[in-house]
């Protein structure tokens, strides 16, 4: 058995502390276009220079009767625009926790439910990177990253394990094949599981935030109700053959470790039902009368089975996938 290298894994848990603090950062400095309360309003504010002046964007100096424009951006939109660079930096640095544990045991790092975790809440944050770029969703990355860090707060905390080798049921080639598959199908569904929320409040609440209270004010610094719902489902079209692919390859590998490819077993059975609810939500939001409401709620408690999934089962229900990694 090969022995842990104790340097780098000190290194992946360094990076796996860093990038939490650069998520965090990011969340403050999103958070100030939501203190400001204006997050809807035009990007950039435009002042009239009085006829025969320079504005400091003019291109040459105005003539008779020309108007110019001078534009300023917001402190608000510029702390936006800093924490969506930051993101990136938080992203790289969590990948590099991910690669430094798996160099520092020798194994793919997905033996326990700490490093099951942070691949999930890694590729939610690419998946993020990816989708919610532009300033439309700067509010959209605020609700992301909340659940992220709270994740990723758990995981490093409670769920944390040291660097070491697997048990031997976990020492075979379809580790990195099924568990990679089901965290990344895992974590693209937190992403589609958010926008769903976030769509059913855009829809119940008033646009107008005086009107609509705490709750209203939030609301109405959110993209629109269909930017999300297009948001929820294209995330879904990607996570869900992922995850059901993941599925069946861990039939074959039980079928190779167990001699049967289903059991019944809680882990099993619950990754089943999730799938089926996301196989009714993507039928629902093609069905006429169901497609916005009705296949949120879907999306919404196929999320809730995939989150009973990680912790109760994993951590509650004795079965044959229990390797949490926990004393």
């Amino acid at each position: 058995m090969t022995a842990v290298n104790a340097a780098v894994a000190g290194y992946s848990d360094l990076a796996f502390q860093t990038a939490f603090a650069v998520y965090l950062l990011a969340l403050v400095l999103l958070l100030a276009q939501f203190a400001s309360g204006r997050a809807h309003q035009l990007d950039e504010q435009r002042s009239l220079v009085a006829a025969g002046g320079i504005g400091p964007l003019s291109p040459r100096p105005p003539g008779p009767g020309r108007v110019c424009e001078r534009v300023t951006t917001p402190w608000y939109r510029r702390a936006a625009n800093m924490g969506t660079s930051v993101l990136v930096v938080g992203v790289g640095l969590h990948l590099a926790a991910i690669i430094l544990r798996g160099m520092a045991t020798h194994r793919f790092p997905l033996g326990n439910m700490y490093e099951f975790v942070t691949m999930a809440t890694a590729a939610a944050m690419v998946i993020g990177v990816f989708f919610l770029r532009g300033r439309t969703y700067h509010g959209m990355w605020v609700m992301l990253l909340v659940p992220v860090l709270v994740l990723m707060f758990v995981a490093g905390t409670l769920l944390y394990a040291d660097a070491a080798p697997v048990v031997p049921a976990l020492q075979s080639y379809w580790l990195p094949i099924h568990v990679t598959i089901v965290s990344t199908g895992s974590g693209i569904f937190l992403v589609s599981g958010v926008a769903s929320l976030l769509f059913l409040l855009r829809l119940r609440q008033p646009v107008d935030e005086e009107t609509g209270g705490v709750i209203g004010a939030i609301a109405t610094r959110l993209p629109d109700a269909q930017t999300l719902d297009r948001l929820a489902y294209r995330t879904t079209i990607i996570g869900f053959p992922l995850f059901g692919t993941g599925v069946i390859l861990g039939a074959i590998w039980a079928e190779a470790a167990w001699g049967r490819f289903w059991g019944w077993d809680p882990k099993e059975t619950t990754s089943f039902i999730a799938w089926l609810l996301y196989a009714a939500y993507l039928h629902a939001r093609a069905t006429t009368g169901w497609r916005e409401t009705k296949a949120a709620w879907i999306n919404v408690v196929g999320f809730v089975a995939m989150l009973f999934n990680l912790f109760i089962v994993n951590i509650v229900v004795s079965g044959l996938h229990s390797y949490a990694g926990l004393n």
